[in-house]
């Protein structure tokens, strides 16, 4: 095991470029592809990786919510993941749509996720091999899970209020300018699809990016603790959500303090400023402080 992967609480939720390698024909792993590029993956992708699209698979496509449980067993089932089966997510962006995938997948309650250390940008950066050859694999058994988490790890938009009138932890992981309310999404993307820019009153700004290195891999455990549990005066059992602008960058902050620091009470609002600002009445606050 990587000597890094021993410090965190979760010494099992990474794998680092050699152990996939040489897990790449294992059939009880499956490799999962998820990219904020939807078509990144037919440019090449790591051996035997599947591609679960993260809008297209994973959300329902008339109403703001993820699938059903029905539908998740026939994702599951067509990319030949089982029950049993260890899933391996990784993904561009520093592993952001990763991560989203995997949360999405713990929504539905299975239980064996990684994530590639650094991603794909890690795997290209070594040279390793990437194909356009789309696998195929046996369709599996996967039982419809008997219901969805959303009251274990997603937040929704009452539940955030109450931490804010109360002054319970509001990480907000987007970019400084969006968490001031300068620009309503992250400087190089179209300032669009939100009304209102701020954050939640009392949400502490602590941008995802802090929790990686240069080269898309996580940090330490040592600078995660000095981030998040020193900086923050959080601890693993303190209940804590999680936000950003649609849920996707807040989920790799979920998955550093669930897996990497062990914190049991983390949920994500998915729903984040996209439904904050937007939201008739909500309240904004504006600046650099939490309120």
């Amino acid at each position: 095991m990587n000597a890094k992967f021993k410090e965190y609480a979760d010494p099992e939720a990474l794998v680092d470029t050699a152990w996939l390698q040489e897990h790449l024909n294992d059939p009880s792993v499956r490799v999962v592809e998820s990219n904020e590029d939807v078509l990144l993956y037919d440019t090449g992708h790591i051996p035997g990786a599947v591609h679960i699209d993260w809008r297209g698979d994973l959300q329902d496509n008339t109403i703001r919510d993820y699938i059903t449980p029905e539908r998740f067993a026939e994702v599951c089932a067509r990319n030949g993941i089982a029950p049993e089966t260890t899933v391996v997510f990784y993904g561009d962006k520093s592993n952001w749509w990763a991560c989203y995938a995997l949360w999405a997948f713990r929504l539905f309650g299975h239980a064996r996720v990684k994530v590639l250390d650094g991603g794909r940008d890690k795997w290209k950066a070594e040279g390793r091999t990437l194909t356009r050859d789309k696998p195929t694999y046996p369709s599996a058994h996967y039982p419809v899970p008997r219901r969805r988490r959303d009251k274990a790890i997603r937040a929704f938009f009452n539940d955030a209020l109450a931490f804010s009138k109360d002054g319970k932890p509001l990480i907000d992981v987007r970019s400084p300018r969006e968490y001031t309310g300068e620009l309503t999404h992250m400087p190089e993307y179209p300032q669009e699809g939100v009304l209102r820019g701020g954050h939640v009153p009392g949400a502490r700004s602590v941008p995802w990016k802090t929790a990686v290195n240069d080269d898309a891999t996580f940090k330490s455990a040592s600078e995660l603790g000095k981030i998040y549990t020193e900086n923050l005066v959080l601890s693993p059992g303190t209940d804590t959500i999680v936000y950003c602008r649609i849920g996707e960058r807040s989920s790799h902050t979920w998955f550093v303090l669930t897996y990497l620091l062990g914190y049991k009470k983390v949920r994500n609002y998915d729903g984040s400023w996209t439904e904050w600002g937007n939201r008739v009445r909500a309240p904004v606050a504006k600046g650099e402080q939490p309120r």
